[in-house]
Formats: structure tokens, C-alpha cells, sequence
């Protein structure tokens, strides 16, 4: 089974001192052994991604807890905007259905509450395995 069949899996990203930031993210497969997610460009990953694509990844549940007996991935992470990300975009639509519409509702919401808006999934972000 591929990380790219996993529901969920935790993406550490790195800060510019080495420190690694982990979260959980949406993953879907894309052509040949990569696989990738949407996020906002205001996100902390993107933020993190534009100065280091250094990543590494391994299959989790929407908390974040580590599956247990999964590999760690490393690879290279890169945004992209475009083609790519229109096929991202589509793809999460059709493996996660509902749950965008949730999400992005609820990003709404915390998006208000905060008054800092928030851009819902602009950017995609390609990730391939070293």
C-alpha cells in the first residue's frame, strides 16, 4: 500500500533552523511515485516550503498519531499552481467528497472568528519521494 492510498498522512515540514513542524494533510496520488495535497499559500507548510523543500512523511490519522509499523518517507516538496494543482484539487474533491465542503466551511468560520482571513486550498504541493 502506498502513503498516496493512506486517508491521512503527517507531513513534517522544516523551519529555517532545522526545527521540523509536523502536521497532518489530505494526500492523493499523482503520476508515477509522487503524490500531493492542497493547502492555503497563507498556511505555515507553504510558508516553510518556500524556503526549504526538504519533507518527510508517513501515514497518520487526522490527529496526527503515527500508524504504527508505517516507513518514514523522505522526498522533495514543491508548490505549484495551474494544471497540477487543478488536478490535485480534483482529485481530493473525488477521494474525500463531503469532507472539502466541511473543511472549507469550518476554515470559514475560524477564518472569521480570527478576522485574519485565510485562502481555502489556493496551492497544491507535490511531493516526491527521494
Amino acid at each position: 500500500m502506498s502513503i498516496a492510498d493512506e486517508k491521512y498522512m503527517l507531513l513534517t515540514t522544516f523551519r529555517r533552523n532545522g526545527t521540523p513542524v509536523a502536521a497532518p494533510v489530505w494526500v492523493v496520488p499523482l503520476e508515477g511515485d509522487a503524490f500531493g495535497f492542497a493547502t492555503s499559500s497563507a498556511s505555515g507548510k507553504a510558508k516553510r516550503l518556500a524556503h526549504t523543500s526538504r519533507v518527510t512523511v508517513q501515514a497518520s490519522d487526522v490527529r496526527g498519531r503515527v500508524t504504527a509499523g508505517s516507513p518514514i518517507i523522505e522526498g522533495t516538496a514543491r508548490i505549484t499552481t495551474g494544471p497540477e494543482y487543478v488536478v490535485i484539487k480534483s482529485k481530493v474533491k473525488k477521494k474525500y467528497g463531503y469532507m472539502v465542503t466541511v473543511s472549507k466551511t469550518l476554515g470559514a468560520i475560524a477564518s472569521f472568528v480570527r478576522r485574519k482571513p485565510m485562502p481555502y486550498a489556493d496551492i497544491g504541493v507535490v511531493i516526491t519521494p527521494s
